[in-house]
């Protein structure tokens, strides 16, 4: 089965990269057309003297370096850790991409995330898109238990392409998840659990078989 129309959900900038960024290359090289949105540029997160507009920035070069074309970012400014006060204004920008941008894969933060924002962004995420395929990709910092039941096979470019997208984010080059051997090895463990050399893992939420007479 191959996705042609692709929706990414990021609480924050960043979380897409790094949860799917390999799928996001694969998807883009096999034709897929992809859109990215980011609910929050986490500017109270940045470190202290750097533009708040830094990771705006960073996204910006990120999805680009990934293939997905400037008019399918979408970046929204939503303080970070607040997500649970705004989740009607949330729910309401998802059913807007349900209607109109109507994709057939979603990506999105596992249920099993931890993080206040991720949680509200997996959970409103659900009910927007409950007709469509959604994969839930893994935060390993953030998650409680994470269910590996979806694979997404990956060579070594498309790996090579999620680790230059997330270290285009400048401004979290300290955090210990942005490191080369740390996401290669994720990537190798998820790989040889089905006998690949590389692989990125996924909870799938929802699988929606597709149908002629499916109605949306």
């Amino acid at each position: 089965m191959t996705f042609s129309r692709v929706l990414v959900l990021a609480p924050h900038t960043d979380d897409g990269e790094f949860g799917c960024g390999g799928t996001i290359a694969r998807l883009v090289s096999q034709g897929a057309e992809v859109a990215y949105v980011a609910l929050s540029t986490a500017e109270e997160s940045i470190p202290t003297g750097m533009d708040p507009e830094t990771t705006l920035r960073e996204v910006r070069e990120a999805t680009h370096s990934l293939g997905i074309p400037e008019d399918h970012l979408f970046v929204h400014r939503f303080p970070v850790r607040k997500f649970p006060e705004v989740r009607q204004e949330i729910l309401q920008i998802f059913i807007d991409l349900a209607r109109d941008y109507a994709p057939d894969c979603v990506f999105l933060p596992s249920t099993s995330d931890t993080h206040q924002d991720h949680q509200v962004v997996a959970h409103e995420g659900f009910r927007a898109f409950k007709r469509t395929t959604m994969f839930g990709y893994e935060v390993p910092w953030n998650n409680l238990t994470f269910t590996t039941n979806a694979f997404f096979f990956l060579e070594p470019h498309h790996v090579a392409s999620k680790i230059e997208a997330v270290q285009c984010y400048i401004s979290q080059l300290g955090r210990s998840y942005v490191d080369e051997g740390f996401i290669r090895a994720l990537a190798r463990t998820r790989g040889v659990q089905i006998g690949a050399e590389y692989a990125e893992a996924f909870e799938a939420i929802r699988w929606v078989m597709p149908d002629q007479g499916q109605r949306r």
